[in-house]
């Protein structure tokens, strides 16, 4: 059989329980052999106030050293130009075994920016889609615009979870706690590099 592996792109400034929920639940339901993590190196669509990227990536190693079926890749972080996720999905298809299946885990609100993304056909043509979706979040307005890919887009419901990396930038910088927010040890992280503030 081939091997299902489910790829989570993101910033992580910082990786939080969120993301951690989102791709445990994509393992599970679409039974995957591996969740890849790949933070962003310079991600083109937030072009300022990331914080640098070796950070984020601590961060996402920090986070996911548990799970062992939990992997964190440097491909966007050693590449010195902006990362687009249809050059990631080419550079891991290259080094990846042929018949790989890749699936790419997104939340429904990320997902529907698909069409600004570079080459979006192409994206969909390196991988499936999992779109992670809230109760008030559809994906069907995607589907709607490229019905050819209608059967490469897939809906995952996760629990309810309101925690994104901004509040908790803005938390840390105003002095709030973000136990339980973020794993400990990357609270400590952030706490240790005084990031945020």
């Amino acid at each position: 059989m081939s091997r299902r592996i489910g790829i989570l792109g993101g910033t992580f400034d910082p990786i939080h329980h969120g993301h951690l929920v989102a791709a445990e639940e994509a393992r599970w339901q679409f039974r995957l052999d591996q969740v890849l993590f790949i933070p962003t190196g310079r991600p083109w669509q937030k072009p300022a106030g990331v914080s640098p990227a070796e950070d984020r990536y601590l961060m996402t190693v920090i986070a996911t050293a548990s799970n062992p079926a939990f992997t964190v890749s440097r491909l966007e972080i050693d590449n010195p130009g902006p990362t687009y996720t249809v050059d990631t999905l080419r550079r891991l298809r290259a080094e990846l075994p042929e018949g790989t299946r890749l699936l790419f885990i997104g939340g429904a609100d990320l997902l529907q920016q698909l069409l600004t993304w570079k080459e979006p056909e192409q994206v969909l043509a390196l991988a499936e889609l999992i779109a992670a979706s809230r109760p008030d979040f559809e994906i069907d307005g995607l589907v709607q615009q490229m019905p050819s890919a209608a059967d490469r887009i897939h809906r995952m419901e996760i629990p309810a979870l309101a925690i994104s990396s901004s509040d908790i930038r803005a938390r840390v910088a105003r002095g709030a706690p973000i136990d339980y927010l973020v794993p400990e040890g990357v609270a400590h992280y952030i706490q240790k590099r005084a990031l945020y503030r």
